[in-house]
C-alpha cells in the first residue's frame, strides 16, 4: 500500500472568498441550505461553497432492453460525480441530454453565486478560482480513471481514496470523511448497488483499509 501523501500536496488551495462573500450578502447573493435540500443552481452562473459541502449529481438514461419504451422520468438514474468542499467553486453546463443537480450535503451548507462579470472585482481572486477548476479537471480524469477498474472493490477503494485526497481531514494518523457517505451514493458512483458496497465496505474493514468512527464517518489509515 502506498504511504500517505501529506494533505498539503494533494488538496486545492481554498480561496480568499471574504471579500466575495462579504460582497455576496450586501448583494443578497447568498442563502444557506438544509442537509439534502437542492441548490436551485443554472448555468451562467458561478457558485462558491462558503460553508458545508455540495453533493454534485447526475441524472442518465437507463432503458431496460426487450421492454417497453420509458419515458425519461422512469429511465433517470442518479450518480454520484463528487463532492465541492467550502472554499471551492462549482458550475453547471447545459449539455442535453445530460441532466445535473446539486444538494447541500451536510446542513448549514452556505452557497453564494455571481456572474462571471462579477469576478472582475477580484482578479487575484479570479485567477484562484480558474487555478481550482483546473485542479477539478484534473481529479474527475483520476476519478474516470478509477471507475476503468475492472474489480468493483478496486474501483471502491479507488473513489474513497480520491474523496479522502479532495475532502479529507487529518484523523489518527490518516484521514477522514467530515461528513456521512451512504452506500447508496458509494454504489451509484462505482456502478455497483447498495448492497454490493456493504459487503465490500465490511470485507475493507477486515482488511484496515478502512476504519468506520463512532459517528459514522469513514477514515483511512
Amino acid at each position: 500500500m502506498l504511504a500517505p501523501v501529506p494533505l498539503a500536496e494533494i488538496a486545492p488551495p481554498t480561496i480568499a472568498s471574504q471579500p466575495i462573500c462579504d460582497w455576496a450578502k450586501a448583494h443578497y447573493r447568498d442563502r444557506c441550505f438544509a442537509k439534502d435540500e437542492p441548490i436551485p443552481a443554472r448555468p451562467g452562473l458561478l457558485y462558491l461553497v462558503e460553508r458545508g459541502a455540495i453533493r454534485l449529481m447526475g441524472m442518465t438514461q437507463t432503458p431496460a432492453p426487450g421492454s417497453r419504451p420509458l419515458s425519461p422520468a422512469e429511465q433517470s438514474e442518479a450518480v454520484l460525480l463528487g463532492f465541492v468542499r467550502a472554499g471551492l467553486p462549482f458550475e453547471f453546463v447545459a449539455r442535453s441530454p445530460f441532466h445535473f443537480d446539486a444538494y447541500a450535503h451536510v446542513d448549514g451548507t452556505q452557497v453564494i453565486w455571481l456572474y462571471w462579470p462579477d469576478l472582475e472585482l477580484w482578479p487575484e481572486i479570479q485567477q484562484s478560482i480558474w487555478a481550482a477548476f483546473r485542479y477539478q479537471h484534473q481529479r474527475k480524469l483520476l476519478w474516470l480513471s478509477t471507475l476503468g477498474q475492472r474489480r468493483t472493490i478496486d474501483r471502491l477503494v479507488g473513489i474513497l481514496t480520491l474523496l479522502m485526497e479532495e475532502c479529507g481531514e487529518p484523523w489518527q494518523g490518516g484521514y477522514r470523511l467530515p461528513f456521512p457517505l451512504t452506500h447508496a451514493h458509494l454504489g451509484s458512483a462505482i456502478g455497483s448497488t447498495r448492497v454490493t458496497v456493504t459487503r465490500l465496505m465490511g470485507r475493507l474493514r477486515e482488511r484496515g483499509v478502512i476504519v468506520i468512527s463512532d459517528d459514522n464517518l469513514i477514515g483511512m489509515p
